[in-house]
């Protein structure tokens, strides 16, 4: 199947946050008496936010802060990270401009989407997707495909003529499960995972995405 639009993650496929949010849940919930044990993978990476929040309350209740307020307070240290100290990963511009040159482009990301657009605003990349969406409004976030397919109607394109670009299993499982040709740039930790040899291609970095390989993929011819 040929594909005809390509659906982006956001959180360590184009930005290097995912480690800024991990600063901010041990900043955060460190000042609440919480310790996340210091393990440097976070062992509640791809869950929503309010996941996150009620999984450490469950095993480490705190008083004062309502959960929804540690909610509040994650999210806005996370955008201000982001703002003063994150970066665009390698190879990530260059991947949004090879794929627009092919078809439409759509953002499909796990992140509540004020925070979406607060990170993509700040490295001027509001503009370069056609829409924008979070799965905070789904029923499911990954590794149900719920907000992938979301992005692909909006975008009027059938799921099995997508092309998803992720960074985790979680997501590279979720596009798969909505019929969609998935390029995975997992980190080197995260790369021996299971769910990367769904994958219909695994790279070291969004670097080494190839012309070619995007050419073969494509039906469109290169928009100029």
């Amino acid at each position: 199947m040929t594909i005809q639009a390509t659906l982006f993650d956001m959180d360590g496929l184009l930005i290097d946050s995912e480690i800024l949010w991990h600063e901010a849940e041990v900043e955060i919930f460190g000042a609440l008496g919480v310790d996340l044990g210091g393990a440097e993978n976070r062992s509640t990476k791809g869950l929503f936010v309010n996941e996150v929040v009620e999984y450490w309350y469950e095993r480490q209740p705190w008083s004062g802060p309502s959960e929804s307020d540690v909610v509040a307070l994650l999210l806005a240290r996370v955008g201000e990270l982001v703002e003063s100290k994150g970066r665009l990963l390698p190879g990530a511009v260059r991947a949004i401009e090879l794929t627009s040159a092919r078809g439409p482009v759509a953002l499909a990301s796990s992140t509540p989407l004020f925070l979406i657009e607060r990170c993509l605003n700040h490295f001027g990349l509001n503009d370069r997707f056609a829409s924008l969406h979070s799965a905070e409004f789904e029923t499911f976030g990954k590794p149900h495909p719920g907000v992938f397919l979301t992005a692909a109607a909006a975008l009027g394109v059938a799921p099995d003529r997508c092309l998803v670009m992720e960074d985790s299993s979680a997501g590279v499982v979720a596009a798969k499960a909505g019929r969609m040709t998935v390029v995975a740039v997992p980190t080197p930790s995260d790369r021996r995972l299971a769910a990367f040899s769904l994958a219909d291609l695994v790279l070291d970095s969004l670097e080494d995405l190839s012309e070619q390989w995007l050419d073969d993929h494509f039906t469109f011819s290169r928009i100029t």
